[in-house]
């Protein structure tokens, strides 16, 4: 089996759920260091414009998104499971209120100037790479509103309730760990890595449990190979055959023709290339770059939009 490899950055708490999947499922797998800001043109070379951390390459393929991330690699390796209760309506929701709702409401409060996640990466940063990654970001989000930290603060001490309320068990929905406890857990990494900001965690026990025994699956073992690396790896691959290909709700793009592809909220980078498959999971487009080779991208169906190209 192929290595899978992560292309992603330490600050990264979505890509911090990654790594923490990969662990739980005892995987090797390659790591890949990209740069936090653009331009990222070995990235690119690989996905077309996806911007967003982290991706997973599985040789010739390219796998955009945690939720899809997380089927990968439920396939190369089915157990320990992602899904033991199922993959139910109860588990997906779980996981995107996490990813999106509550997400939205760590971030400003864990990544403010001088404290939380800023003093621990940034520490040592330039004023003018702060300035620099403050404009990136702003370009990522978009027209999507990150509310002020205060307003943030005031939300969480409503969620933070419910959270620890939910968590009776060991885990959201049991004894065993589900893919919404990895969302749940990202989510919650920008307020619990830091000790200045973990103390708003304090009132809440059964959080800090939880997240003591999500830490302790660890990441894996990773190997760091040059994004040189990964980008011959990925010429000298052959992507897998797409299976059972449909066209469904496309908006009259045939498979074959080109299509453009990119996420609703944020990051709002167009991927184009020919369609493989837009089923009702997944959206695989075909490109091929001077640098990669013939690549498939591939896109969870949720979150993202597809497009005749402009």
């Amino acid at each position: 089996m192929t290595e899978p490899v992560l292309h992603h950055y330490p600050i990264s708490p979505f890509a911090e759920k990654a790594r923490l999947m990969l662990g739980f499922k005892r995987l090797a797998w390659k790591s890949v260091q990209i740069p936090l800001i653009m331009p990222k043109p070995d990235v690119v070379a690989l996905t077309g414009g996806y911007r967003r951390t982290p991706i997973l390459q599985v040789g010739a393929d390219i796998y955009c998104d945690t939720a899809l991330i997380a089927r990968v690699l439920e396939e190369l390796a089915p157990s320990p499971s992602f899904f033991p209760q199922g993959d139910t309506y109860a588990v997906q929701a779980a996981a995107q209120f996490a990813d999106t709702t509550l997400f939205w409401n760590t971030v400003p409060v864990g990544f403010q100037p001088g404290i939380g996640m800023m003093k621990i990466f940034f520490k040592d940063a330039a004023p003018e790479y702060l300035t620099a990654f403050g404009k990136d970001r702003s370009a990522w989000r978009g027209s999507s509103r990150r509310g002020p930290a205060n307003e943030c603060k005031a939300n969480l001490v409503g969620l933070l309730a419910r959270i620890e309320a939910q968590l009776a068990a060991q885990f959201l929905f049991g004894a065993a760990p589900c893919y919404a406890d990895f969302s749940l857990y990202h989510a919650l990494w920008p307020l619990w890595r830091p000790e200045d900001t973990r103390a708003m965690l304090a009132p809440y026990p059964r959080t800090l449990k939880f997240m003591e025994r999500m830490t302790a699956f660890g990441h894996g073992k990773s190997t760091e190979i040059s994004s040189a690396d990964a980008i011959q790896l990925a010429k000298s691959s052959k992507p897998e055959t797409v299976k059972n290909p449909v066209a469904l709700e496309t908006n009259g793009i045939t498979l074959g023709a080109q299509a453009s592809v990119m996420p609703v909220d944020t990051g709002l980078d167009p991927v184009i290339g020919e369609l493989l498959t837009a089923s009702a999971d997944e959206i695989v487009i075909r490109r091929t770059d001077p640098r990669a080779g013939t690549v498939q991208v591939h896109f969870p169906r949720f979150g993202y939009q597809i497009n005749k190209p402009a």
